[in-house]
């Protein structure tokens, strides 16, 4: 009976600090998602840029003959919903059928061709002090036809796909390449200007 005595006066006395443990394990598992949201790190602020793009057409002497000008904005949305589209182009006529029959003017069955330039921004995100985005380039022209004998246009076509870092405000050439049927080249420079 002593023994049943000694066993429940020990009992009653570790009874409060045994709540207390428990009381502050369940605070512990309270603050624990308090703790890991404290710890991720916060989504970087988004920032807006507007994109300057102008495709030149330079010459044998290094001078553009020739040139179209783009631009648009994009963000640093980090769930990859800042990047843009742009699409310019013309439709160009190409005979498929004879104009003429027997010496007399038909109606000439022709297709058509487009031509022009489809330019998309992805993947925008800054690095230090520099736009890097995904850049795609598909342009489409008529070329001059050297050959006196070829009465159809001929097509150019030069497409670009890389990802590339663009300095904040300065003008920086993202591609170029030559042109095959002269001595010309093509290449475009990107200007990426903060908005906010």
């Amino acid at each position: 009976m002593r023994k049943l005595a000694i066993y429940c006066c020990f009992l009653l006395l570790t009874l409060p600090f045994g709540h207390k443990t428990f009381a502050q394990d369940a605070s512990n598992a309270q603050e624990t998602p308090k703790s890991l949201d404290a710890a991720k790190t916060p989504a970087p602020p988004v920032h807006y840029y507007h994109l300057d793009i102008v495709t030149e057409e330079l010459g044998a002497n290094g001078k553009p003959v020739n040139s179209r000008a783009e631009s648009t904005t994009v963000n640093t949305d980090p769930r990859g919903r800042g990047g843009a589209s742009i699409r310019s182009s013309s439709r160009i006529p190409v005979a498929t059928g004879p104009s003429e029959a027997d010496g007399k003017p038909v109606n000439r069955q022709s297709q058509y061709e487009n031509t022009g330039i489809d330019i998309d921004v992805q993947e925008v995100h800054e690095a230090g002090l520099q736009l890097a985005l995904n850049l795609i380039a598909d342009l489409s022209s008529l070329a001059d036809s050297t050959d006196p004998n070829l009465h159809e246009p001929v097509f150019r076509h030069v497409r670009w796909q890389a990802p590339v870092l663009i300095p904040i405000g300065k003008p920086t050439v993202a591609f170029t390449s030559d042109v095959l049927d002269s001595k010309n080249s093509i290449r475009m420079v990107v200007t990426a200007t903060l908005l906010q």
